[in-house]
């Protein structure tokens, strides 16, 4: 089994690798990949995964914790598109933060991966993480399965828009993303699209992205 606590230090000097660039700093008011984000959005967003999850590792455990197939289900970016408010605010969010430069948002990473080591052996397993934005929590697990996620989502994001290659992930931050993206594919696509997509060219969906 994944340990995660593990996986999730590796994660965050990913995100450092990364935010750490001269070609994404270079970059930092250029659009990148993704309609109406900056670089320097994007990369604040990257960055904001393992400094949030700081904070709400340090917060009492509240709630009893439901899936994170739920979790998806329920959150409204999910299906907003490009200017519904909780997408708009998700930028605004990004965009304040890389407002503060390249080497203040690096410094934050650099910090939260400092006190992440000590953090998370704290933490009870199975405890409660509520997400404060969304209103309800998940289990520390799940919880670190999705902030990888997006570590490893956004990163190639800034693969794509700045022209480099992303480093390779070690298998234990990569295999839980994967299996994560495979489920939320087939609760979306179904089964059968997901099965073909991956092993029967001739039958391939369009597409089987989770989001």
């Amino acid at each position: 089994m994944t340990d995660l606590r593990a996986a999730f230090l590796s994660a965050t000097d990913h995100v450092a690798a990364i935010v750490a660039r001269e070609d994404v700093r270079a970059a930092w008011h250029e659009q990148s990949a993704l309609a109406e984000w900056e670089v320097g959005g994007l990369v604040a967003h990257l960055a904001n995964q393992p400094v949030t999850t700081v904070a709400l590792l340090r917060a009492d455990p509240i709630g009893d914790p439901i899936t994170l197939e739920e979790h998806y289900a329920r959150s409204a970016w999910v299906h907003a598109s490009l200017d519904d408010e909780v997408k708009v605010s998700i930028r605004e969010s990004g965009d304040a933060r890389a407002a503060e430069g390249p080497d203040a948002v690096l410094a934050a990473v650099m910090e939260a991966r400092r006190v992440l080591p000590d953090l998370l052996a704290a933490q009870s397993d199975g405890r409660a993480v509520l997400i404060p934005w969304s209103g309800w929590s998940l289990g520390l697990d799940d919880f670190l399965t999705g902030r990888l996620m997006e570590v490893v989502v956004h990163g190639e994001d800034l693969a794509a828009s700045v022209g480099f290659t992303s480093p390779t992930l070690p298998r234990d931050v990569l295999d839980p993303v994967l299996a994560l993206l495979t489920r939320l594919a087939v609760t979306r696509h179904g089964q059968g699209a997901v099965v073909s997509a991956l092993t029967r060219a001739e039958r391939a969906p369009r597409t089987i992205s989770a989001f």
